[in-house]
């Protein structure tokens, strides 16, 4: 193929599909004249690359035809609209929706330290199995607190969120099978309530709420919502609510795997609260009040918000014009 012939035959063409792309506003007619050249446009370039592909001239074309793409389809929304409409729509609908299956591992969560707890302070097997003496000891009077200022606040805050991110991924992300999210919550309680337990043993108690509850009203709530998102994934294989299973699961997954996105934006907030308030010389009723607080703006957050969202029917899936068509189904 001449290209030189080709590219003065249709040069004209290439032209005015330039000029029109570039328009702000087109008529009907110019509308319909952007589309019928497009196509046009497109075959050139397809026949160019497979005849003389030269550089310059796929480069042009493919310039002219990304132009008018977008000039057809429109724009996509700037990006901090696509943030604002994670924000306030498809995040707090996502926890909103896992609300009660929260709250039962929460009660769950706490119903396994208290009965971890009670073992480990009654029974002397469970405190030989931590250690000796000598070492509870030392972990209740030195270790425990110093666990919150052996580091600068930034690292520490950071270490903790990488972790507690880490944790919540997992959670979620494996939640499939089912007993992976409950495994993770077990031992989390196990190991706070045994915690507790050697801090009661040494008269540590009250040291014990003052470290944890700052920053772990929050933080726990965060691994208590992984773990809820998890399991809620689980039962949508048991049970995809008149759904095809594969289209549930995936419906599911995607508006779940919101929550792990929310939940590093939580565990962040946390992870400040535990690198710089708990180890500050604030008094501890005000270090209490300032995770008392964190945790009441997010429920309230995931109470106002989602509920709004949900009722205007948000789910915390990808938007409509993101997804893929789906056939209806009776219920």
């Amino acid at each position: 193929m001449d290209l030189d012939a080709f590219s003065a035959v249709h040069g004209a063409t290439w032209q005015r599909l330039d000029d029109l792309a570039r328009r702000r506003h087109l008529t009907g007619a110019e509308g319909d004249e952007l589309v019928q050249l497009y196509q046009e446009v497109a075959t050139h370039l397809s026949t160019v690359r497979s005849a003389a592909p030269d550089p310059a001239v796929v480069s042009q074309l493919s310039d002219v035809l990304g132009r008018a793409r977008s000039a057809i389809a429109g724009a996509h929304e700037p990006a901090w609209q696509d943030v604002t409409s994670f924000l306030v729509h498809a995040l707090p609908a996502a926890l909103y929706r896992i609300r009660w299956w929260t709250t039962a591992v929460t009660v769950a969560f706490c119903a396994i330290a208290v009965v971890a707890g009670v073992w480990v302070y009654t029974t002397p097997e469970a405190q030989a199995a931590m250690g000796t003496p000598s070492e509870l000891e030392r972990y209740a009077e030195q270790e425990f607190a110093n666990y919150y200022s052996n580091y600068p606040g930034q690292s520490f805050a950071a270490q903790v969120w990488t972790n507690n991110a880490w944790i919540a991924a997992q959670a979620i992300a494996f939640g499939i099978s089912g007993f992976w999210p409950v495994l993770v919550l077990v031992q989390n309680a196990v190991a706070v309530g045994s915690a507790g337990a050697v801090m009661a043993l040494h008269d540590g108690l009250g040291i014990f709420f003052q470290l944890i509850l700052p920053h772990g009203l929050m933080e726990l709530t965060a691994i208590f919502v992984a773990g809820a998102a998890g399991l809620r994934i689980f039962w949508t294989v048991v049970d995809p609510g008149g759904r095809p299973r594969a289209r549930a699961l995936a419906e599911e997954a995607r508006s779940l795997f919101t929550v792990v996105i929310g939940l590093a934006i939580v565990l962040a907030v946390s992870g400040l609260v535990e690198g710089f308030v708990t180890p500050s010389g604030l008094p501890w009723w005000l270090k209490i009040a300032i995770g008392a607080l964190v945790l009441a703006a997010f429920w309230a957050y995931v109470l106002v918000l989602g509920r709004r969202a949900v009722r205007a029917g948000e789910s915390g899936d990808l938007r409509a014009d993101l997804s893929s068509d789906v056939v209806p189904v009776a219920a």
